[in-house]
């Protein structure tokens, strides 16, 4: 027999999938470009938020703990992704050229449709520690914590991947 507390610890679930669902998938899908990744990952995060109501003392589950859930299981997938990458192919020396020394390419507005055409062609390294960055808004410390990455080694990270999203973008902006 089931306890109140867990009854009502599964209402509480219900109603904030229903009150947090748009929110999960709009925030993951706007930063995976995918809509089955986005389904995925969405289903993982409320999967996740299931285990945490199992859990003794589960503590206050909201909308913003399963943003950051998703943001972690985006992450995850970034990293699972790079992983299988490098086991694929060997990673190439990037190399500084004339565009990498321009300004950081943030600064100035971009069209969103490149930006997102371009981020989806970058390696999952670069478009994970770009998406935390610039359009999730976290400081370099905490992109490198979600990384596991030592901060030195993020801001290294940071400035390869601006560099190689500027020289994608403007072959991209080429006619």
């Amino acid at each position: 027999m089931q306890s109140t507390a867990g009854v009502d610890g599964g209402q509480d679930l219900l109603r904030l999938y229903d009150d947090a669902l748009p929110h999960v998938y709009g925030y993951l899908l706007s930063r995976c470009g995918g809509v089955a990744l986005a389904e995925d990952l969405t289903a993982e995060t409320f999967l996740a938020a299931v285990d945490a109501v199992r859990r003794p003392n589960p503590g206050t589950l909201s909308a913003a703990w399963l943003i950051g859930v998703a943001r972690h299981k985006l992450v995850d997938h970034w990293r699972h992704k790079a992983r299988d990458e490098r086991d694929l192919q060997a990673v190439a020396a990037e190399q500084n050229s004339a565009g990498a020394a321009r300004a950081d390419p943030w600064d100035e507005a971009l069209d969103a449709l490149a930006v997102r055409g371009v981020l989806d062609g970058l390696g999952p390294h670069h478009r994970a520690a770009l998406t935390l960055r610039y359009l999730d808004g976290l400081p370099v410390p905490e992109v490198a914590a979600s990384l596991e990455r030592t901060v030195h080694a993020t801001e290294a990270l940071l400035v390869r991947a601006r560099s190689a999203f500027r020289r994608a973008y403007d072959e991209e902006a080429l006619p």
